[in-house]
């Protein structure tokens, strides 16, 4: 005999299982998408954390860059960071020598975090948070796509790892290929003023 048991508008047919072993499944399955819904809540948290963390870079600062990899150069850098769009989104101006050489958008959309970076290479990688861990200051950013990208292989930034040692403590790796080639920009920056007013 086929028991049928009915949940809303659905009726399920049992046969030789018992409904109490079909309200067990029922059970596990809503758990599971209870923790899917959960896993998504968390992950937004972590990336709304983060870029409040990021507002508090506003200001100053001034460090060193060096390459490693296929591309060998060091020098000092400054940096300014600042809030847009009602705070909605962080810049970070890069400049060597005084003269701009890369600015990077840190956003949200929807539940990531985003970078949107616009490369002295001239093209403008677009990143996505894949690994936000608060409480060692990491933030690790993987390649989705780019714009002005004339070919797959044109140098162009695949990554970024932001460090965030303390308030005034901060490093950035810009991982950079073209050409079959890889390279490294690490960049160790300290703070030397606060938020720039008017910005």
């Amino acid at each position: 005999m086929i028991k049928q048991m009915k949940i809303g508008n659905v009726r399920i047919a049992c046969g030789s299982v018992p409904v109490r072993v079909i309200g067990r499944i029922l059970l596990l399955a809503s758990m599971v998408g209870l923790c899917t819904v959960s896993n998504s809540e968390a992950k937004e948290d972590a990336n709304v954390a983060a870029l409040a963390q990021l507002r508090g870079l506003a200001g100053e600062w001034e460090g060193s860059f060096a390459w490693t990899g296929a591309r060998t150069a060091t020098g000092n850098i400054n940096a300014t960071y600042y809030e847009t769009g009602n705070g909605s989104a962080v810049v970070e101006n890069l400049a060597v020598n005084g003269v701009p050489s890369m600015t990077s958008v840190y956003h949200l959309d929807g539940a990531d975090l985003r970078i949107t970076h616009y490369c002295a290479a001239q093209n403008q990688p677009r990143l996505r948070a894949r690994q936000i861990d608060m409480a060692k200051g990491i933030l690790d950013f993987e390649f989705l796509d780019a714009t002005n990208l004339r070919s797959p292989d044109a140098p162009h930034v695949y990554g970024v790892e932001m460090r965030l040692l303390n308030a005034d403590h901060i490093t950035l790796a810009f991982l950079f290929e073209g050409d079959g080639k890889r390279s490294k920009e690490f960049i160790d920056l300290k703070r030397i003023g606060h938020k720039p007013s008017g910005q």
